[in-house]
């Protein structure tokens, strides 16, 4: 697995944590194009208020934006959540690449469950990926499109991040929980005497 920092790669194809204001405005684009442009989804619908308290990834072809999701965290599960793709560039792989990402964000951070809501005519395409639906959840209807809750348990890892880990491994940044940053390397300097 390569670092978070720079995402997982295969080929031309590079997926990566949303980090900046240009960043986000690649995950605005590509929304806009694929579901109030194609899906004709009114805006408000999709951009509902939920954007700035979670985590979204990206991904680019060639150094072009094709793809992004959003990841959200609650007690006890994540939701990944508005995973769209680009027309030109849809078949899988893309997807694939974005979820594997994603699950492994996810369970670096201790997560062992996610949920999803996915179109019903998608069902398929995410049992490939390793969700199921939910026994016992009706499935439900937003922004004209029919919906089914999905689930994928994860296995928990030796290397998730907990309260008891080593406070600068805490205060990283998202995703580069392995690598010393200008917080480790402060506390290489002596602590200054307070004032009297």
């Amino acid at each position: 697995m390569m670092a978070l920092e720079t995402g997982f790669r295969s080929a031309d194809l590079k997926v990566g944590m949303v980090r900046n204001l240009s960043d986000f405005m690649q995950v605005v684009a590509i929304r806009s194009a694929v579901f109030l442009a194609e899906q004709d989804c009114p805006y408000d619908e999709e951009f509902d208020n939920n954007d700035l308290c979670s985590m979204h990834l990206l991904a680019w072809q060639k150094g072009e934006p094709v793809a992004t999701l959003r990841i959200r965290w609650f007690a006890g599960f994540a939701k990944i959540e508005r995973v769209c793709v680009k027309k030109q560039v849809r078949g899988g792989a893309v997807v694939k690449l974005m979820i594997d990402t994603a699950v492994d964000i996810i369970s670096r951070k201790g997560y062992t469950r996610i949920i999803g809501y996915i179109q019903k005519r998608l069902v398929p395409f995410w049992k490939q990926l390793g969700f199921t639906p939910r026994p016992d959840r009706n499935g439900f209807r937003f922004s004209d499109y029919d919906y089914v809750e999905c689930e994928r348990t994860l296995p928990a890892r030796n290397d998730a991040l907990h309260e008891n880990a080593d406070p600068f491994v805490i205060m990283r940044p998202e995703g580069e929980w392995d690598e010393e940053n200008v917080l480790d390397r402060s506390a290489k300097r002596g602590a200054l005497e307070p004032a009297a």
